[in-house]
């Protein structure tokens, strides 16, 4: 029986402001906070808010039948929470609906994976945290900033106890394998990986509303056919994209959303379910081993990294920013870890970008890919500039060392006590489950119960005193 896993993405840019090489020093504030507001209301408005409404509906409609996964990025998340608190209502009565389940990424939509490991490890934490406090779930797949995925970032990604990892079914990697498989990592058999088609997911975020695609219009109906027409053996269908493809990217008048319902009831008649990424990772063997020696991507033809380190610019903006990554972890400082957050989030290396379209033009408040680089890098160095005031570059290597190894194993005894912490609290659980049942009396046998009781020795003698009472009134 075939079965789709649906999936979408929910980030949002963060907007940097006009920033002057003579405000470095100066001004510490980064961002647009106008465009932001309103981007974000904007996007929930057209997008996320009758999005998240239908994906209630189609729930309530079909009742464990209908399942999707979603993921948030941290910087998305507090976005929402400060101008669009009604997606993230949204958002908690689906996960009440039981259909949804929420994944891990890095909290900052950036690309740590690459470079750091203690950084992403210590993002990812964070966001899984995040997500507990948020839906009451703990994230057993993870989703990587733009879909990145490598061997190296698979092995990373199982240490940390992942069971499942989405990534793209680029055909540079698959050659004469289909996408329509579970598969491994490499590196380690222990992380299944599920791979999107992206020819399918593509018909609904990209051509849905395109009136010169030769399958335009497209109908539910027909989107059903093609999956169920796939070849027998291949029983799992990843349609993965982001949420703002429907309301953005394909505007409601287009229908979209009546689309997205018809869909449960034409996959049931074709014997099409609905599968979690959890889901599917724990029933379905894998096929095999997945050899991606270089990072691929969910973006551009090429499926890669170029579209934010394909230049000389992005490259020296990714790696001086990630230089001062280890300063910034051990400060702790709260404003300069929200700030290297929103630096690191993917759009400020993409508006940098040279490629043709690669952005389908837009670029923000920038005139070119120039303009881009030179605002933000003004801005990294007034932020380097505030991290090194905490830890200054004098500081010896053994000396920073010594305090990332202190940090370390300080993080490794918080999270081993939290262990115990939970397998007490647990223990505590049974026990009082255990014991509920023996305290729980009424007050009616409470009360029987603190009369006195005759033992069997009183009962077998009172016959006997009541025999001696009648002898001596005949005797009278």
């Amino acid at each position: 029986m075939k079965t789709v896993c649906l999936y979408f993405e929910i980030h949002q840019n963060i907007h940097l402001k006009r920033y002057r090489f003579f405000d470095i020093g100066t001004d510490h504030y980064y961002y647009d906070d106008y465009e932001n507001a309103r981007s974000i209301s904007e996007t929930a408005e057209r997008s996320y808010v009758p999005a998240l409404q239908t994906l209630i509906e189609m729930a309530e409609a079909n009742p464990g039948e209908f399942k999707c996964a979603i993921s948030l990025s941290g910087c998305a998340i507090e976005q929402l929470e400060n101008h669009a608190p009604q997606c993230i209502e949204l958002l908690q009565k689906l996960n009440d609906t039981g259909c949804v389940e929420f994944l891990a990424e890095p909290y900052s939509h950036g690309f740590s994976s690459l470079i750091n490991e203690d950084t992403f490890r210590d993002e990812v934490q964070r966001l899984c945290k995040k997500v507990k406090s948020l839906f009451g779930q703990e994230p057993k797949i993870f989703r990587n900033s733009c879909l990145i995925y490598s061997d190296d970032i698979g092995e990373l990604v199982a240490s940390m106890g992942f069971k499942g990892m989405l990534a793209e079914g680029a055909k540079h990697v698959l050659g004469w394998k289909s996408p329509h498989f579970v598969y491994n990592c490499c590196r380690d058999p222990r992380l299944k990986l599920l791979l999107r088609d992206y020819s399918l997911s593509e018909d609904i975020s990209f051509r849905f509303n395109d009136s010169s695609w030769s399958e335009y219009p497209l109908f539910a109906d027909t989107y059903a056919d093609w999956i169920a027409q796939l070849p027998e053996e291949e029983q799992v269908i990843n349609i993965f994209m982001e949420l703002c493809a429907l309301g953005i990217f394909q505007p409601l008048s287009s229908n979209i959303l009546e689309f997205m319902k018809a869909l449960p009831a034409q996959f049931k008649q074709r014997g099409i379910t609905f599968s979690t990424p959890s889901e599917i990772c724990g029933r379905v063997k894998s096929a095999g081993d997945l050899t991606v020696t270089y990072p691929t991507s969910w973006v551009d033809e090429e499926r890669d990294m170029s579209p934010w380190l394909g230049n000389v610019m992005q490259r020296e903006a990714f790696n001086k920013l990630y230089s001062i990554a280890d300063r910034v972890r051990i400060c702790r400082d709260r404003r300069l870890m929200q700030d290297f957050d929103y630096l690191q989030a993917s759009n400020n290396l993409r508006f940098m970008s040279t490629k043709p379209n690669s952005y389908g033009g837009y670029r923000g408040i920038y005139d070119s890919p120039y303009d881009a680089f030179t605002n933000y890098m003004n801005i990294l160095g007034d932020f380097i500039t505030r991290v090194n005031e905490r830890y200054p570059l004098d500081i010896d290597n053994e000396e920073l060392n010594s305090l990332l190894t202190t940090i370390k194993n300080q993080g490794d005894e918080l999270a081993l006590k939290d262990k115990e912490i939970s397998k007490l609290q647990n223990m505590l659980a049974r026990f009082e489950k255990e014991e509920a049942p023996k305290s729980e009396v009424s007050p009616v046998e409470a009360e029987e119960a603190s009369k006195p009781q005759a033992t069997p020795a009183t009962k077998r003698k009172a016959p006997a005193r009541k025999a001696t009472v009648k002898k001596n009134a005949t005797t009278k």
